[in-house]
């Protein structure tokens, strides 16, 4: 079938973006491909396999967010989103990667901004909680990071509800299941532990000598600074959170700087791994990105289960 010129034109401008923004992150931080080469190949593997299992956990729990707001995606796109997303998420400013989601669900499958949002903040939320025991969990008392839970709890059922109150007609969209709940605790605190050994990883290939606690700590410092993340992969917000927190985790400035070049050198290298694989499963054709064409009118199956929009 003969791809509509419209289509194919956008879909290769975004190609070409994405490429281009590799290219100018890499000429702006030379430092990242020079720090490879110095890089232990075994410490290499080690960072991009955490990353490998901390990326399947985000997959399956964006798959578990759309469950929530009663759509479904086929498994393929559903991969394929997450990895568009991430190198979104990785060079835009702020939360790029689920504002293209978000976007990409609303005009592909008409999935309501509202509902995401309201399940997005439901795993910010959790994100938060675990991130906030994990702080101090690792160098204080149990109880203060207990205190620390709740208190990031609190102010967590706060906010979802007053962003409910406000989007009530949707509220009552969401399927909230147990299962479905239980999975997206599981799934994040599977994210955040393996996002945790990846820095863990990237500390002992800077050379330094840190604790499971103190891995635990700085975890719970650098995750943080994704809520103000206002430049591409949190450069040098990352690090502000992390000295802030240096009391916490006692890991010296020196391996701070050290350890976030070798994790952004290795996460740069997992994107590209992500981007070539994503050519692979044809990803241009199989998301149609720029159509953003009505869905078809389908008469409703017997077992009551929507068809995949593809």
């Amino acid at each position: 079938m003969r791809i509509p010129p419209r289509r194919l034109i956008i879909s290769t401008i975004i190609f070409v973006l994405t490429i281009a923004a590799f290219a100018n992150y890499v000429r702006l931080h030379p430092e990242y491909l020079s720090q490879l080469h110095d890089i232990q190949p075994l410490w290499l593997i080690l960072i991009v396999g955490a990353n490998l299992v901390a990326f399947f956990a985000l997959n399956l729990l964006y798959d578990v967010l759309v469950r929530m707001t009663g759509n479904r995606l086929p498994s393929k796109e559903n991969l394929l989103l997450t990895i568009y997303s991430s190198i979104a998420n990785f060079f835009g400013p702020l939360q790029s990667g689920p504002g293209v989601r978000a976007g990409y669900l609303r005009a592909k499958h008409k999935v309501s901004l509202k509902a995401y949002f309201i399940v997005t903040l439901f795993y910010y939320a959790i994100f938060a909680i675990i991130n906030a025991f994990f702080l101090l969990i690792g160098t204080r008392p149990w109880w203060q990071a207990a205190l620390a839970s709740l208190a990031v709890a609190a102010i967590s059922i706060a906010v979802i509800r007053y962003s409910a109150a406000k989007r009530k007609k949707e509220l009552k969209l969401l399927v909230l299941t147990p299962t479905l709940i239980s999975s997206l605790i599981v799934l994040t605190l599977m994210q955040v532990v393996f996002i945790g050994i990846r820095f863990y990883f990237a500390l002992q290939a800077a050379g330094a000598d840190v604790s499971i606690g103190q891995a635990m700590s700085y975890t719970g410092a650098a995750n943080f600074a994704v809520f103000v993340s206002f430049t591409p992969d949190g450069i040098g917000i990352r690090e502000a959170f992390l000295l802030f927190a240096q009391n916490l985790h006692h890991v010296s400035v020196s391996d701070i700087v050290t350890a976030n070049i070798i994790d952004r050198a290795s996460y740069l290298l997992f994107l590209g791994v992500l981007f070539i694989a994503a050519i692979s499963m044809h990803a241009k054709d199989k998301l149609k990105i720029g159509s953003f064409r009505k869905p078809q009118v389908e008469a409703p199956e017997t077992d009551g289960t929507p068809k995949s929009f593809f």
